[in-house]
């Protein structure tokens, strides 16, 4: 027995009901892709969205800007700039950043299988052919990390394919670390002389290197311009006050290199600037 494809009526009342629950929402078109932007948007020549990788004063009532124009706003949703596209809307979608998420996209059976054996189990959507699996917390996005999956959190949308089964659980470090490629350079622990009295060193406390490297996220998360620069001085301070006493690990630097990468830096940018900031430092 065959069902009826959604229709325009089914699409939009399934984004009214995730943006009741605080999910941003937009509809896709033929081909399941967002709506191209409107003449006025086109090429971004209004500057953007706020929330886009680069700020920008675009205030158009249209779903333009793809997971940008993702919204919970049920007046923007039902209104009449929207209208035209809900019509021909073909699937709906959702911004997994914008409600704290990551959805690992595995693609096939050998990729659904990977995860399986690999990460914790968590709730997991079939797809046409393999399985979202969602947890809770936000990250950079990358497609192919592996074959077969992909990562779609912050600055991109995914198909909203239905609720799944499962407790959702925490994003692991496992999947976090997928984004980070193997970096051509490392930080090198330096072997450097005791501090004084005999102590240890003070960097080796858990709460103070916790305070330095969420200061640093946060430095990078909040850089609204210039983010290479501020990437780059980040690492650089980080690696200046954590880096010659084998206090920071690779699990420190995979934080910031997601934390650049929430900000649009790619993995060769972010592993060219910790190499930098290592020759600068002589490390």
């Amino acid at each position: 027995m065959t069902h009826p494809a959604p229709t325009r009526r089914d699409h939009l009342s399934t984004a009214l009901n995730l943006a009741n629950r605080s999910v941003p929402v937009l509809p896709l078109r033929a081909g399941k892709v967002p709506f191209g932007n409107c003449p006025d948007c086109r090429d971004n020549a209004c500057g953007g969205r706020p929330n886009m990788k680069t700020p920008g004063p675009c205030s158009c009532p249209r779903p333009c800007h793809a997971w940008a124009a993702a919204t919970t706003d049920p007046a923007t949703l039902t209104g009449p700039a929207w209208a035209s596209s809900w019509k021909q809307a073909t699937a709906v979608a959702y911004h997994p950043g914008g409600v704290g998420l990551t959805v690992v996209d595995l693609d096939h059976a050998d990729a659904v299988a990977w995860a399986r054996r690999t990460l914790p189990a968590t709730r997991t959507v079939p797809t046409t052919r393999g399985e979202h699996w969602i947890y809770q917390g936000a990250m950079g996005s990358a497609n192919d990390v592996l074959d077969g999956v992909d990562i779609k959190s912050t600055m991109v949308y995914a198909r909203w394919r239905g609720p799944g089964t499962g407790t959702m659980t925490a994003l692991p470090d496992t999947v976090r670390a997928l984004i980070v490629k193997e970096p051509s350079r490392v930080v090198r622990p330096v072997t450097v002389a005791v501090p004084a009295r005999g102590g240890e060193c003070r960097h080796r406390t858990p709460a103070y290197l916790e305070r330095g490297i969420a200061m640093a996220e946060q430095q990078i998360t909040g850089a609204a311009s210039g983010v290479h620069a501020t990437v780059y001085r980040t690492f650089l301070a980080v690696l200046s006050k954590h880096g010659r006493c084998g206090c920071l690990t690779e699990t420190h630097m995979q934080r910031l290199f997601a934390a650049a990468q929430t900000k649009g830096e790619s993995p060769r940018h972010c592993t060219d600037a910790w190499a930098n900031a290592l020759t600068a430092l002589g490390m």
